[in-house]
């Protein structure tokens, strides 16, 4: 029975994530005015929103194909650091939702942690 649980909250954890980077991460690459204003609130220039929507994409594909999932999770994680940490010193209002991103990344990257091994 724990083995159903843990099985079917993982790929609902998967999914959850899926759908929150994919629509994140479109929502960068086709320039959403919202994202266009917070990326222009970092500074660094509109290429990074690019490669941010670029890598919240493929990590969340990453999630779903056999012996990556960790390498998605782990992408996805170190990408909510980034947020986490641009919503604490530069853009503000809350981090929270990259903060519990990041929480569900790492349980993800942690289930999958023995693919690191190969």
């Amino acid at each position: 029975m724990s083995l159903t649980i843990e099985k079917y909250g993982l790929i609902t954890i998967k999914a959850l994530l899926t759908l929150a980077f994919v629509a994140a991460g479109v929502s960068k690459l086709v320039g959403v005015e919202m994202m266009v204003q917070t990326f222009e609130g970092v500074g660094i220039g509109k290429w990074f929103r690019y490669v941010t929507g670029a890598i919240e994409v493929c990590g969340a594909i990453l999630l779903w194909v056999n012996g990556r999932q960790f390498f998605g999770a782990a992408l996805l994680l170190c990408t909510m650091i980034g947020a986490v940490l641009a919503h604490i010193f530069i853009i503000g209002p809350s981090a929270v939702p990259a903060l519990v991103l990041g929480v569900l990344a790492a349980i993800v990257a942690t289930a999958h942690r023995d693919q690191i091994q190969k």
